[in-house]
């Protein structure tokens, strides 16, 4: 428009009208490109390597290009997920159903490792072993309808607070793998979880808090029995009887079993984890395995022993997996030096 020439101001206001919609036009997809879906990830070797392989497998002119179908990722839960220090989250669901277990059957209240279990003393109770547990775990997880123990699990997680911050176990989910979930899915990864964890248990709760359906949570499950109740509808009880123990070799077993596809991606971070990493990692064409180092005490906690942080029974991470991540290209994830921030309620470091 050439200088002194004065448009009517209907015209005019037109005109700013449409420059605004251009310059939205122009700056929208660029602003919404700069929205990092991995935001709690630190710039660096993990978050790297995470973006890189979905860049390469759903990409299809790469020649590393995986098939929607054939995008399946596995995650461990306990240390991986959420939370499993000092004690496994449904470890301590099965102690808060003790005291209910004994009430119905007063005589178990002098019997081992019930005895300890109601004493409350914590330090006996940490000495437990796995023939007391196994008796707990059937006491508790066993003996009632399928139904009943899903209203059970979800009045305690409903209920129960984790002692150190005081919030609720499913509050206590790691941000940046919750970020991880939600960007595999956005570019057609299937998510399954993969733990050692009870199967029930976790399905629970598992699409409320991980987005993730029953029906893709792989864990150890016990056998069920059909019947009918008192008013002859049909129900499945819960036995006292292993069928599938889905730990180290066992998950793969359980991938097998329940999946049916070789994962391309695998993340866990213990001893346990182990094997379906190994799985993973042996398959052809494009794989990413990572396992989470425990090694921010002040954010989570650390322990190992690997890099010579302190042992653990619970989510060992022993310096022979180390070494074996660094051999064979799996990514070692820092809690302290590859996340931003660990919980959603967290301030970013």
């Amino acid at each position: 428009m050439e200088s002194g020439v004065r448009l009517p101001r209907s015209r005019a206001l037109a005109w700013l009208a449409l420059a605004a919609l251009v310059a939205c036009a122009s700056t929208s997809e660029p602003l919404a490109s700069q929205v990092d879906p991995l935001a709690s990830w630190k710039d660096g070797p993990a978050k790297q390597a995470i973006v890189e392989f979905v860049r390469a497998t759903t990409d299809s002119a790469s020649d590393r290009f995986v098939p929607a179908e054939e995008r399946i990722a596995v995650f461990d839960q306990d240390g991986t997920l959420w939370v499993e220090q000092p004690m496994y989250s449904q470890v301590m669901y099965v102690l808060s159903r003790v005291p209910d277990v004994v009430a119905a059957k007063p005589e178990l209240a002098k019997q081992e490792p019930f005895k300890t279990v109601m004493s409350g003393d914590r330090a006996k109770i940490a000495k437990l072993g796995m023939p007391d547990l196994e008796k707990l775990l059937a006491a508790t997880l066993t003996g009632m309808s399928v139904e009943e123990f899903q209203a059970q699990v979800q009045a305690w997680l409903d209920s129960a607070r984790d002692p150190r911050w005081n919030r609720p176990y499913t509050d206590l989910t790691y941000q940046p793998m919750q970020e991880l979930l939600e960007y595999l899915r956005a570019h057609g990864f299937q998510t399954w979880i993969v733990t050692g964890g009870g199967q029930d248990f976790v399905r629970v709760y598992a699409e409320q808090v991980y987005g993730v359906p029953p029906e893709q949570v792989v864990g150890s499950a016990a056998a069920v029995t059909y019947g009918y109740d008192e008013r002859g509808k049909p129900e499945l009880t819960k036995d006292a009887k292993l069928i599938l123990n889905d730990d180290k070799a066992g998950k793969v077993q359980g991938i097998h079993l329940m999946i049916g596809r070789r994962p391309v991606a695998a993340f866990g971070n213990s001893i346990g984890d182990k094997e379906m990493l190994e799985y993973t990692k042996a398959g052809a064409g494009a794989r990413l395995a990572m396992i989470v180092l425990h090694d921010d005490k002040e954010r989570e906690y650390a322990y190992g022993p690997a890099k010579g942080l302190p042992a653990s029974k619970v989510g060992t991470f022993p310096p022979a997996l180390y070494d074996e991540a660094q051999k064979q290209g799996w990514i070692v994830i820092s809690m302290k030096n590859d996340w931003r921030k660990i919980f959603s309620f967290e301030e970013e470091r």
